[in-house]
């Protein structure tokens, strides 16, 4: 009988376990806000939805991202190994292996900088630049007690490149919208870290909660989210957004109160809620609003 071969399973079996390794649907926190960026800077440019671009931009973002995560992951496998909410991850278990990683990362690094070639020159220009710090940040937890700070600064390029990759010029209204979401996701991820404050005391791994304690990083997180909606309601003003954006704000403004109101420092059995589902929330809600306040105003799908 002719053996079959088992090659055809191995390689879907291999992407599967990477985008696993990647967790490529926490797209779903920085893309939306991407996709705000460009589609107010087609709407003030002339208020048209140009698809090619908007499809570029998509690819840009979740190519660095995919980058980023793998990069991360590579990085921190050893720390990773030892801790034990993330002794399972696939580097460490071996369901991922190194060299998949490392040419996964480089593939993903190549689409990036392909994309960005193809928006305008000073997207490609610029395009390294956002790549330091996705690979600083996995870092900055041997070096600094503040490594959520560079993460905060890796996401909020997102908005600003999906803006330079529609005008080609530099903007301040998406730099505004970019430290916005640095700020949201650098506050999101300070309720997240507390979980490994023990295991990051023991094993020498540097944060805020394993530096500062718990409750002060809870009241990090509050006071990011609260400058992050006083960014939104800022950006919404230089970009003269309506009625729509202003009631999608305060949705996520209630969303912020919810998030904190189940993670308390005494209590953190709801942090994967506050976590993953609403500042899941949080973006896809503001994009949908943004979207309709777009629309209502003339821009043309």
């Amino acid at each position: 009988m002719r053996t079959v071969s088992t090659a055809a399973f191995e390689t879907p079996g291999r992407t599967k376990a990477f985008l696993r390794l990647v967790m490529i649907e926490h797209s779903v926190f920085a893309l939306p806000f991407a996709y705000i960026a460009a589609l107010t800077a087609m709407f003030l440019a002339d208020e048209r939805v140009h698809w090619g671009e908007l499809f570029i931009v998509t690819v840009c973002m979740v190519g660095l991202r995919t980058f980023a995560m793998a990069a991360n992951r590579i990085i921190d496998r050893e720390i990773d190994a030892r801790n034990p909410r993330t002794a399972g991850r696939e580097l460490v278990t071996g369901a991922v292996s190194l060299k998949t990683a490392y040419v996964g990362s480089a593939v993903a690094l190549v689409v990036f900088l392909g994309a960005a070639a193809m928006l305008n020159p000073l997207c490609l220009a610029l395009a390294p630049v956002a790549v330091v710090p996705m690979v600083v940040y996995p870092y900055g937890k041997r070096f600094t007690d503040f490594p959520q700070a560079i993460l905060g600064i890796a996401q909020a390029m997102g908005p600003v490149g999906a803006w330079l990759a529609v005008t080609g010029r530099w903007s301040w209204d998406a730099v505004v919208l970019g430290a916005a979401v640095g700020i949201w996701i650098g506050g999101f991820d300070l309720i997240y870290a507390c979980q490994d404050v023990e295991s990051d005391r023991e094993n020498g791994v540097r944060s805020v909660p394993a530096r500062f304690g718990v409750p002060a990083a809870i009241r990090g997180a509050r006071a990011c989210h609260v400058a992050t909606t006083l960014l939104l309601g800022w950006f919404a003003v230089l970009t003269h957004a309506g009625a729509a954006f202003w009631i999608g704000l305060a949705v996520v403004a209630g969303a912020f109160v919810y998030e904190h109101t189940i993670v308390k420092p005494n209590d953190l059995s709801k942090l994967n809620r506050a976590f993953f589902q609403t500042n899941s929330f949080v973006g896809v809600s503001l994009f949908f609003f943004a979207l309709a306040d777009l629309v209502i105003r003339g821009l043309g799908i």
